[in-house]
């Protein structure tokens, strides 16, 4: 099988180093890549936002599978045009994609399902924005209704603040969905999807705030760890039962089929479990940490999702080792990120036991050495028999970094490791949950 990875990130690294460990993959690409996934496979420079240049190059590699990573692509019709070619493709058409570049439009689609989410309004103006304020009280969640790169989401006890927030969204042009709080801590699943049928991966926790304990602004992600040890019994079943299949039946059921990830954003609150967002891709940093652990071979999985064939995939086997995944970011990230500086240490981090380094926006300058191009530049990935012992890797592993400037959090996955996350329900009380070793 010879597979094209449409992308330039740390998600689509750890897509193609997993493709390279499937038997049944003999051949990838990827466009445009970056410096760690050049060093990898073969990278082509094209505008993988482009859906006639993705078409032409797949057409062109004669690939049997294209897997298309970050959302962009996506809501522009990339999947639509390599359809259109004959070429079978992972990731939604630009119809399905709108449960990501809208969120308006997602939960449409979550109130026909059925889905459990936060109540929500939407605001188009700076007064519908203040009544819908004023209506769910604080904290306020703000969301700008299109794509935002997992930055376009403002949770502030600040009226002030929220405010001004939707009226950067309203003179951009755009709209926000104001949604009502959700309480207790928060998970993410992917669950692959093939327009009729569904399987979950193992879920994983993400860090979006910049700084420890949860402060400053939000970013695309800085941290992510798998499994939880913590999650109730049976999480991923209830995702499957009350939340991806009523969705994937109600996008068929409107005739655009869902082919790719769900990525269910959840809540597990003091109500129950709630939906805080869809995202229509694998999410990063979590990707990282998830492909880590899983054994089953990932193109064969991939392509069975894109022709319709979930049901017949070989079923998820996963390493019995916790992952924990560690973003390097560049100076001033999330705002506007510092660039085009030298990155050391990389060898010596990948020749950790249990480490490998993850690229996300990376380049080779004109000497052929490592810089940063983007906000988040790089993520130290670990596995390790125990949370305490994948956290210690992988910390290992990032303070042999070295990027001018570079921030990082050291917290990710600590609440879990000292067993301080607790799951809360208004009917029973604290569910029971399996604390990892402190």
């Amino acid at each position: 099988m010879k597979v094209l990875v449409i992308g330039p990130g740390g998600r689509e690294h750890a897509i193609v180093r997993s493709l390279l460990a499937d038997p049944n993959v003999s051949e990838v690409h990827a466009a445009p890549g970056n410096a760690g996934i050049g060093k990898l496979v073969p990278t082509h420079a094209i505008d993988g936002n482009d859906p006639d240049a993705v078409a032409a190059l797949a057409t062109k590699l004669g690939v049997d599978l294209v897997v298309v990573g970050p959302e962009a692509p996506l809501a522009a019709g990339v999947s639509d045009a390599v359809r259109a070619a004959g070429i079978p493709v992972f990731g939604p058409s630009k119809a399905a994609a709108q449960l990501e570049a809208s969120k308006a439009f997602a939960k449409q689609v979550m109130a026909e399902a059925g889905v459990p989410t936060a109540m929500a309004r939407v605001a188009s103006t700076a007064e519908e924005a203040a009544d819908a304020l004023d209506t769910f009280g604080a904290p306020y969640v703000v969301k700008d209704d299109g794509l935002a790169a997992g930055k376009g989401v403002v949770v502030t006890n600040n009226r002030d603040e929220a405010l001004a927030h939707a009226q950067t969204c309203f003179d951009a042009g755009g709209s926000v969905v104001i949604e009502e709080f959700l309480d207790g801590p928060e998970v993410s699943v992917f669950v692959l999807c093939d327009g009729r049928n569904t399987v979950a991966l193992s879920p994983a926790q993400d860090f979006k705030r910049i700084f420890d304990n949860d402060e400053g602004p939000n970013t695309g992600g800085m941290g992510a760890y798998t499994p939880l040890e913590w999650a109730p019994e049976g999480l991923v079943q209830e995702v499957i039962d009350r939340v991806a299949q009523p969705t994937v039946n109600e996008m068929a059921h409107r005739g655009t089929p869902f082919v790719g990830v769900l990525f269910v954003g959840l809540a597990l609150t003091s109500r129950g479990t709630r939906v805080i967002e869809f995202n229509v891709r694998f999410g990063d940093p979590e990707t990282q940490a998830v492909l880590a652990r899983l054994k089953t071979p990932l193109g064969s999985l991939l392509l069975a999702a894109a022709k319709g064939e979930l049901d017949k995939a070989e079923e998820l086997r996963w390493s019995k080792d916790t992952a924990v995944a560690v973003v390097v970011a560049s100076e001033n990230y999330p705002d506007t990120p510092r660039t085009g500086d030298r990155i050391r240490g990389l060898k010596k981090a990948d020749e950790l036991e249990g480490v490998h380094v993850i690229h996300a926006g990376t380049k080779l300058d004109e000497e052929g050495k490592v810089v940063s191009a983007g906000g988040r530049v790089l993520a130290v990935v670990a596995l390790g028999t125990d949370l305490v012992e994948a956290r210690e890797r992988a910390y290992d592993g990032v303070e042999l970094i070295q990027l001018e400037g570079g921030q990082f959090r050291t917290d990710i996955g600590r609440k879990a490791a000292r067993g301080e996350i607790k799951v809360v329900s208004s009917a029973t009380g604290t569910l029971p949950v399996t604390k990892a070793k402190a």
